[in-house]
């Protein structure tokens, strides 16, 4: 595959090119050999075409200079004192092994393994190699320092390389799944970077490398470090935080907030995009990783406002592209489908088909997302709908809490249904602050109201819940709304108290 090598990257290559290396010195000074210095000089500072040829001659030759051989060291081991060195050798392999790009990528180009990039020889020779990532995998560690040009281009090659070790299924190489974890671990490092180039540098990285099952479930493993990151990127585009989910659950934020430039958090459209792309390929494991993606992220919700915030069809197309990976698996569609509904998903996607769009995969995506939703909500009572937000976890101002009918028709059920299950959760709900999303409390001091006005026979039951307590504590609360239902909710109690 190929997306636009990131500017950070391709500029710290090209200055490396352009530095002159005293090679005579270094062969003097033992850091490298005359057969090595013969190798590079064959191929450096010379036409692409002539460097191809002479590589694809003795590539052999060029394998024992990169990995070494029984009889010689790599030129990375034998110059490892030599920083400049190393530099301008880690930005040659790299140029050695670039594939040439035939077409435009296809977005499922970056999942299955599709030759879209055509893999030189030398790559395949590299991977022939017992060892082919062995000199290189120490120099991810070489600094802590996130600029580290070394530990920088050495990310570079290998992911080139272990992206050629997947496009060639016949050369996969057993020590790829080794050395795909310790690479993850060092990209982590860049998306937890402040500096977008860095950020763009590590995303395109992984798209280079998600595109088998194995790495896939590799980078899935190891979440807190690679999805993560991830995910705090898309939550800073969306307006929110980790820890405050308010803007998406309520979407609060309009497409007026997305400019050219980036969305909210400063988080710029490309690297929006390149983050989507890495998760959209995560989404081909949703039968493995859709719950508790859900559960950890809650992504539905983050979504679902990125949705609403997305001024391009290109980052339009693969939220909704993602969204139908992790909703069609049969597996994940009892716990999925109702959250989804909950975060007012369908109304959007009704939203979405008013407007202009054009591309065909996206429209495609778009229908069968909707048609999905259709016939999961119309067989959905509005009990139903209730039960599914408070399972869900988070309270919003949805019809069935200021309908006095609904109240009237299910309020022992909601008590009685499922050894209360649903008082249990509604209570779990209202324990926690929520310092960021008041209305949560307010919400539920407002459904305990209703279930002690139509239930009051029931009133012990919450009790021994902790329901009045905590209902009594929110009396004091700073929030208006919080202070005006917990009252309104106490009130009820103490009206049948006294009757």
């Amino acid at each position: 595959m190929s997306l636009d090598p990131p500017t950070y990257l391709n500029s710290l290559q090209n200055n490396i090119r352009a530095r002159p290396i005293p090679w005579e010195g270094a062969v003097r000074a033992g850091t490298i050999t005359e057969n090595d210095l013969k190798r590079i000089k064959a191929v450096d500072k010379v036409r692409k075409d002539q460097r191809r040829q002479t590589v694809e001659a003795d590539q052999v030759a060029y394998r024992s200079l990169l990995l070494g051989s029984d009889q010689e060291n790599s030129v990375l081991e034998s110059a490892a004192k030599r920083a400049d060195v190393i530099q301008y050798m880690l930005v040659l392999a790299s140029d050695l092994i670039s594939g040439i790009a035939r077409g435009p990528p296809l977005l499922h180009s970056m999942i299955a393994n599709v030759k879209y990039v055509d893999v030189p020889p030398l790559a395949s020779t590299l991977l022939d190699h017992p060892s082919p990532y062995k000199p290189f995998l120490p120099l991810l560690s070489h600094s802590t320092n996130p600029e580290d040009p070394i530990p920088l281009l050495t990310s570079s090659f290998l992911a080139n390389l272990i992206s050629a070790s997947q496009t060639e299924s016949a050369k996969a190489n057993p020590q790829t799944n080794e050395a795909l974890p310790k690479l993850y671990s060092y990209l982590s490092t860049l998306t937890k970077s402040q500096d977008s180039g860095l950020q763009d540098i590590a995303v395109q990285e992984y798209s280079a490398l998600l595109r088998t099952k194995k790495a896939r479930e590799l980078f899935w493993k190891q979440r807190q470090e690679t999805v993560n990151p991830l995910v705090d990127v898309l939550r800073a585009a969306a307006g929110a935080g980790r820890d405050s989910d308010s803007t998406m659950w309520s979407g609060g934020t309009s497409i007026r907030s997305a400019t050219e430039a980036g969305l909210n958090g400063g988080v710029g459209l490309q690297l929006l995009y390149h983050v989507l792309l890495a998760i959209w390929q995560l989404s081909f494991e949703a039968v493995v990783i859709g719950r508790d993606l859900e559960k950890e992220q809650e992504i539905l919700a983050l979504y679902t406002q990125l949705l609403r915030l997305s001024p391009k069809e290109k980052t339009t197309r693969v939220l909704l592209s993602t969204l139908l990976n992790l909703l069609n698996p049969s597996q994940n569609r009892s716990t999925l489908l109702p959250i989804a509904t909950t975060v007012r998903l369908p109304a959007l996607l009704t939203n979405l088909k008013a407007r202009h769009l054009t591309d065909q995969d996206l429209l495609e995506d778009l229908n069968n997302l909707t048609s999905m939703l259709s016939d999961y909500t119309s067989s959905q009572t509005t009990f139903d709908e209730y039960a599914l937000e408070v399972l869900a976890g988070h309270l919003r101002w949805s019809p069935p809490h200021r309908d006095a009918n609904f109240w009237r028709d299910n309020a022992r059920k909601i008590l009685d249904e499922n050894q209360a299950e649903l008082p249990k959760k509604l209570m779990e709900i209202m324990q926690k602050k929520w310092e960021d999303d008041k209305q949560v409390l307010a919400i539920g001091c407002n459904d305990v109201a209703w279930l002690v006005k139509e239930a009051p026979e029931k009133r012990g039951q919450l009790e021994k819940l902790g329901v009045k307590a905590r209902v009594m504590e929110l009396m004091a609360d700073e929030n208006e709304a919080v202070r005006w239902e917990s009252l309104r909710a106490v009130g009820e109690w103490l009206r049948y108290s006294f009757a």
